[in-house]
């Protein structure tokens, strides 16, 4: 699989993590031209997602990527991605729209996070954000009646009371946060055992973001935060979040945990240092998030020391 990355004209400070590359051009004028599409479609390449989200991948555990003639007829309900830097067309379809797909597996998206280039990756997350949007969003929130969907995929209409729905994305804050000398890391009770990660939370509404970390910082854990910079996002299609980074400085308050959090609880940067370094494998030790994720870079950004200025919260 190979998908040439689109160039970003605004890199974020904060990168090294899954689904941050641009790996195609969402070409939004295309998706008004049923014609245009019809003419890419033969030699478009498809992603085929599974009713879990999975893609179809060969025994290798590479995608499976099907073209359009080999399915033959015309784009019908597949949703239409955009195109990469080669000028080929992009869609995503159900595996339940087409004959038996020969997958020699199906992959789920952290592991192919994990294993794949991060443009190819980008591209399944894409992909199964807007299939999850699709089917969860057969009928009308305003009055029940059935959607249709148009523009390629992108905007479902209700033929009963005429309303039109978007895809959305529910954005939530993810915050390092330090009181100068120590990180603070909680940990859910559903986790795997030793886990630590640095506080999220989902932005309410009528709510800024940076209001968003001092209120789930204070409501997780007591501990009160005095400012806070953005770093940088990461789409974290686990359904459809977005995850805004911050990092944050805080009053050395004890943390206090209300239910929400098992447990939360100041690192020395000694102790996040050995962390960073130990092995999924290790049989003692916290173990702190996945690479792909955010979450990660936040805590080795701040293991690092890296640019601690911040403003006001």
């Amino acid at each position: 699989m190979s998908v040439p990355a689109i160039p970003f004209p605004c890199p974020p400070l904060l990168g090294g993590f899954a689904f941050q590359d641009a790996p195609l051009d969402r070409a939004d004028p295309l998706r008004d031209d049923p014609d245009a599409l019809r003419r890419h479609w033969p030699d478009a390449r498809l992603l085929v997602l599974d009713a879990q989200g999975r893609l179809a991948a060969d025994a290798q555990g590479a995608a499976l990527l099907l073209r359009g003639a080999d399915v033959g007829g015309g784009p019908g309900t597949a949703v239409f991605l955009g195109l990469d830097g080669g000028g080929q067309a992009w869609f995503a379809l159900e595996a339940g729209t087409l004959p038996a797909v020969a997958a020699g597996q199906w992959i789920d998206l952290r592991r192919a996070a994990a294993l794949w280039p991060a443009a190819e990756a980008g591209a399944f997350a894409y992909a199964r954000g807007m299939l999850y949007w699709h089917a969860r969003n057969r009928y009308c929130g305003v009055c029940g009646g059935g959607v249709q969907f148009r523009r390629a995929g992108f905007v479902g209409h209700c033929a009963q009371c005429g309303n039109d729905h978007y895809p959305r994305v529910d954005p939530a804050v993810i915050m390092a946060v330090g009181d100068g000398e120590r990180l603070l890391l909680g940990r859910q009770a559903g986790w795997a055992p030793r886990r630590w990660s640095v506080l999220a939370g989902f932005i309410e509404p009528g709510e800024s973001p940076e209001q968003a970390v001092v209120r789930e910082v204070h409501e997780e854990t007591g501990v009160r935060v005095r400012a806070c910079r953005y770093l940088g996002a990461q789409p974290w299609p686990f359904p459809g979040a977005l995850m805004l980074g911050y990092q944050a400085f805080a009053e050395a308050d004890p943390p206090r945990v209300s239910g929400e959090l098992e447990e939360a609880r100041w690192f020395t940067r000694e102790e996040v240092g050995q962390a960073l370094a130990r092995d999924e494998r290790a049989a003692d030790g916290p173990l702190l998030a996945p690479s792909i994720s955010i979450a990660h870079a936040l805590i080795a950004r701040w293991h690092a020391g890296e640019d601690a200025s911040v403003t006001p919260a």
